[in-house]
């Protein structure tokens, strides 16, 4: 009997390494990256004909949205090509770095592939196809990226807990933009936050540096202003997620948290407190 629910997790880049484009015409990354428990809503039930519903975000409902891709990845060279209706409830903030369409591809890849007889391991191949942080958005918990994002180390320990708070500033920034940015100025690392202003749980996989922090402040000069009066009121290091423009600290607890979410400004197109997650998009009983 297939799944009918699946939540998909945001992705934040702790750390991200950009290297030179190559003949592809893409920026091979190397980069640390956690699954945090914030979460998207993809439900599914069988229909007559294939539909998608969006509630919570302005998005494409055809079939440029990820989750119809990720359909048809699995529908390929298939002859058993049953229909679909998917109701989609947006958590994660769009354009924001934190991969809340990859991991709705993630999780429509899970129901379809319950739905047709696909587990996990038969997933791999279709989520590199649909896009580089797919396969990630598939297995999540803390892991190294290499490649262009799909490939995959083995997952990491973490000792102990922290808590994030996670600033989305109200604009947004363009992935592909962003990237063209680092090329035009010069492919800057970032600044690289180390030592105790990491978690002690992660600290041997410091320091932490987003190479696309500079480019995406050459975009939008006020990223940065929001990254420091975002330290200035934490009293603690901010870093970017992915391309931006989310940006994001380590708190201690909930408590910690809590407060520090009380202080982002009100201007803030999104804001939340989220705890480090094991594992990306999964199955869950609905109803």
């Amino acid at each position: 009997m297939s799944a009918h629910r699946a939540l998909a997790p945001a992705k934040l880049n702790l750390s991200l390494h950009v290297r030179r484009m190559d003949s592809s015409g893409l920026h091979p990354v190397r980069g640390l990256t956690l699954s945090i428990g914030r979460n998207d809503i993809l439900d599914m039930a069988p229909a007559g004909s294939d539909q998608l519903e969006v509630h919570g975000a302005d998005l494409p409902t055809g079939e440029e949205n990820l989750v119809w891709k990720a359909v048809s990845a699995l529908r390929s060279g298939q002859r058993d090509r049953p229909s679909v209706r998917f109701e989609l409830w947006k958590r994660i903030p769009v354009a924001a770095g934190l991969a809340g369409g990859s991991s709705d591809a993630a999780a429509a890849l899970l129901l379809y592939g319950s739905l047709t007889g696909r587990d996990q391991a038969h997933l791999a191949g279709p989520a590199a196809e649909i896009g580089a942080d797919v396969s990630f958005c598939l297995r999540g918990g803390l892991r190294w990226i290499g490649g262009y994002g799909e490939q995959l180390g083995d997952p990491l320990d973490r000792d102990g807990d922290f808590v994030l708070v996670v600033a989305v500033p109200p604009f947004m920034l363009e992935t592909a933009r962003v990237y063209s940015a680092w090329d035009r100025i010069g492919e800057p690392a970032g600044r690289a936050v180390s030592g105790t202003a990491i978690p002690p749980g992660i600290r041997r996989y410091g320091p932490l540096v987003n190479d696309l922090y500079p480019a995406a402040t050459s975009i939008e000069p006020d990223l940065d202003d929001w990254r420091a009066e975002l330290e200035s009121r934490w009293d603690r290091p901010v870093l970017m997620s992915g391309s931006g423009p989310s940006l994001y600290a380590f708190f201690p607890d909930q408590a910690e948290a809590d407060e520090g979410l009380e202080m982002v400004p009100e201007e803030a197109r999104d804001a939340f407190v989220a705890l480090p997650q094991a594992r990306g998009a999964h199955l869950v009983e609905d109803g």
